[in-house]
């Protein structure tokens, strides 16, 4: 491997940075390819689809055979709000995969004895985000009705990037934070990337349905997301 190329490439890792070592197999010469550059034609689709599934593998590409090895960080949720619902998507959130973290100032419902074995911070989500930053594969899920808590892990997620941005409320509701937003300056465009309602549209009655429709909706964003320059999210087919 070419050293620039190991250096570039683990600096991508150690900054929860997607990316691709590409190796031609015939000259053995390889090349980094981090998520959301710009790569067009064949290579495009082929990385495309390879950062999305975080599968490594063989390729042929313009009638080379190529070894994609694929660096994706594991993602992960940080929900804002101790409640029912958190409770419910934390053991969901485990079944799927993805490391939660659970946010609340109030101490009455941010408890061990609530969330057993759940990455558990009783702090302002400003503090906490402050000592561990929200990241492009962080989701955050925003659940607590209280604007003095959401408002600023969303607007910190929009900036930062966030996979997926949800919260939940009403369209009343979203539609006063919509203008808190904009006076706080956000575009329409970055306040259009939070899922509000959260979840997918599965009707939805109590604490572990919602959580499914938001873990299902994560999911969704996680493999749909845009993973190169000027790209929208395409939806990839599922496998069994």
């Amino acid at each position: 491997m070419d050293p620039a190329n190991l250096k570039k490439l683990n600096a991508a890792r150690n900054g929860r940075r997607a990316a691709i070592l590409l190796t031609e197999m015939e000259s053995g010469r390889d090349r980094v390819v981090l998520e959301r550059d710009a790569v067009a034609g064949s290579l495009g689709e082929i990385t495309s689809a390879a950062f999305r599934s975080g599968k490594s593998g063989m390729h042929e590409i313009d009638g080379k055979e190529y070894f994609l090895n694929v660096h994706v960080p594991a993602p992960r949720i940080a929900a804002i709000g101790a409640v029912h619902i958190t409770q419910a998507l934390a053991g969901i959130a485990a079944i799927a995969g993805y490391d939660l973290r659970v946010i609340d100032p109030r101490t009455a419902f941010a408890t061990p004895e609530r969330f057993a074995g759940v990455d558990l911070a009783a702090e302002w989500p400003q503090d906490e985000l402050a000592k561990r930053p929200l990241d492009a594969f962080t989701a955050l899920v925003a659940v607590t009705h209280d604007p003095k808590i959401d408002d600023f892990p969303l607007i910190e997620a929009l900036k930062t990037g966030c996979f997926y941005v949800g919260a939940l409320g009403s369209r009343k509701t979203h539609a006063k934070r919509v203008d808190r937003f904009k006076a706080e300056g956000l575009s329409e465009a970055d306040i259009a990337r939070i899922h509000a309602p959260i979840g997918l549209d599965i009707a939805a009655s109590n604490p572990m349905e919602i959580a499914v429709a938001i873990m299902g909706e994560i999911i969704q964003a996680y493999r749909t997301r845009p993973v190169h320059a000027g790209e929208g999210a395409v939806r990839e087919p599922q496998e069994a």
